[in-house]
């Protein structure tokens, strides 16, 4: 399975997550309406990865103890989302735990009700 693919699948089971293009990327909205991943294909470099929301202290850490696999994205470094590269060997398994958690951090209290239920 692609790269993509990977992604799309594990953002879309995500209780009424969406897709659409933003900035030319693929994105995965909650309710079609607020972001939570954006794919990040040669955005500004010509490295692949995503931009996901993250809690907290989530992308200091991550990005001072693993540059190689994450770094502070542009536009929304900021703000303290996280962004991780995708051209290099992935732990899929951290990879859909920082998904749900990117989801849990936009999603509104119901939403992330129903994925506990799960």
């Amino acid at each position: 399975m692609d790269v993509l693919e990977r992604v799309r699948r594990l953002c879309l089971a995500m209780p009424e997550a969406t897709e659409r293009p933003s900035h030319g990327e693929p994105t995965w909205f909650v309710r079609d309406k607020k972001v939570f991943v954006m794919y990040a294909d040669h955005h500004h470099d010509d490295r692949l990865g995503v931009w996901v929301a993250a809690p907290p202290g989530v992308q200091e850490s991550l990005v001072a103890e693993d540059p190689e696999h994450f770094y502070r994205p542009p536009y929304v470094g900021h703000r303290g989302w996280l962004g991780v590269y995708l051209d290099v060997e992935v732990d899929w398994e951290h990879f859909e735990d920082l998904v749900e958690s990117a989801f849990r951090q936009i999603a509104p209290k119901t939403l992330i009700a129903r994925l506990d239920e799960v």
